[in-house]
């Protein structure tokens, strides 16, 4: 249910005032006054699921519907949960098994986010609400509770591999968050740490890491024998430049990357060739499904994690689960998550990067113990651990 908070009390939806005619301040969005009233009998934690339909989920997009899938079954006795999100033609991408909804908010993307932007005190419904992103209420009502989850700093620390709006946005939201929800998640100390020194932050802060995604069975695509893998988003704090240079520098197996397109226009393809790497020597699967996903990590020789900065990594665990070798940058939150499990090299350091996906390549002891440790690694991390954690915020 949509809320327009308006003093102590608000009205319920029998009570709706519709705008005066002509007078359409948000794109023909219905700003009527919706309530849900005083606390109901079943008290509901909503989720915001925004990012499941945003045009590149990344990583952000997985952690949202791993953790709704894993939310029904760590709940509180009498609890329940749901799901909101903006208003689309088409809102399949967001439905979870198991979770309510999505229930469709009045308006639609764009001002939804203006809406929330300008701290209209719209609540979306619930006794209480988790955000997996910034995109959040500018607080809870009475009585209501409100968490956010801030996934890495990269609005402060790598500001030129965002768009200068995306910067504005972050940092704005970001900054409201931390000094009016009741809960800020983040989730790696590092990020936690970093945002102590960016933001001041009234929020009590919870570090909650996440799980290795729960994979369907996998399917197998056409893929050679042997290969380095890369998986993310293409954009620029990926480090996709520096492992497509480490790949340059030695004779081996090819490059896959598995990833859509994200903002900054790389062209992983024109890169290999201004590096005079054959044709083949890096090639671009695009997004895959997650069966396919499944399929390609687990055949892979080694995972390279070269990025610039990360909130979190969750490639690292994910080809950790497949018991799969990583090879990745000292990024603060890499080195938290891998544990020592992972062979960590110098952010933008081509060189050490390349020595160290040769090393695991030509080892096949040494691509053994770093995929054993791996496995005893993420016995460490789970959704349903994350999903108790969010709930011990509200209830």
């Amino acid at each position: 249910m949509w809320t327009v908070l308006g003093g102590e009390r608000a009205q319920t939806r029998r009570d709706v005032r519709r705008p005066p005619p002509g007078h359409d301040d948000h794109g023909g969005a219905d700003l009527g006054f919706v309530h849900t009233g005083e606390n109901t009998a079943v008290p509901e934690l909503v989720v915001i699921a925004e990012q499941l339909l945003a045009p590149v989920p990344g990583g952000t997009g997985r952690y949202t519907a791993e953790l709704l899938r894993a939310l029904p079954d760590a709940a509180p006795d009498g609890w329940t949960v749901s799901s909101v999100v903006a208003r689309h033609p088409d809102v399949g991408a967001a439905r979870v098994d198991g979770v309510a909804g999505p229930r469709v908010l009045p308006l639609p993307p764009r001002a939804l986010v203006a809406a929330w932007q300008l701290g209209l005190s719209l609540w979306p419904g619930g006794d209480a609400v988790h955000a997996p992103t910034p995109l959040a209420p500018a607080k809870a009502p009475r009585g209501r509770t409100l968490s956010v989850t801030v996934h890495d700093t990269v609005p402060w620390t790598h500001p030129e591999t965002l768009t200068p709006r995306g910067v504005s946005w972050h940092r704005a939201m970001i900054a409201r968050a931390a000094a009016k929800a009741n809960a800020l998640v983040t989730p790696t100390q590092a990020v936690a740490d970093d945002l102590a020194t960016r933001v001041e932050i009234s929020a009590r802060t919870h570090v909650i890491g996440h799980g290795p995604t729960r994979f369907p069975d996998a399917v197998d695509i056409d893929v050679p024998e042997r290969y380095v893998l890369a998986v993310g988003t293409l954009e620029p704090r990926k480090g996709i430049d520096v492992l497509i240079d480490a790949m340059s520098r030695f004779d081996g197996p090819p490059l896959l990357l598995a990833g859509q397109p994200g903002w900054g226009g790389l062209d992983p393809l024109e890169m290999a060739r201004e590096r005079g790497l054959p044709d083949g020597r890096v090639r671009v699967l695009g997004r895959l499904s997650d069966a396919e996903l499944a399929g390609v990590l687990r055949r892979a020789s080694v995972l390279a994690v070269p990025s610039l900065a990360e909130g979190f990594g969750l490639p690292l665990l994910e080809a950790m689960a497949a018991g799969v070798p990583v090879v990745h940058s000292n990024a603060p939150a890499l080195v938290e998550v891998s544990g020592g499990a992972g062979v960590s090299v110098p952010r933008g350091d081509a060189a050490a990067l390349a020595a160290a996906l040769q090393d695991v390549l030509a080892s096949p002891a040494r691509a053994a113990d770093l995929a054993e440790r791996g496995r005893k690694r993420v016995e460490h991390f789970s959704w349903r651990a994350a999903a108790e954690a969010i709930w011990a915020i509200h209830c």
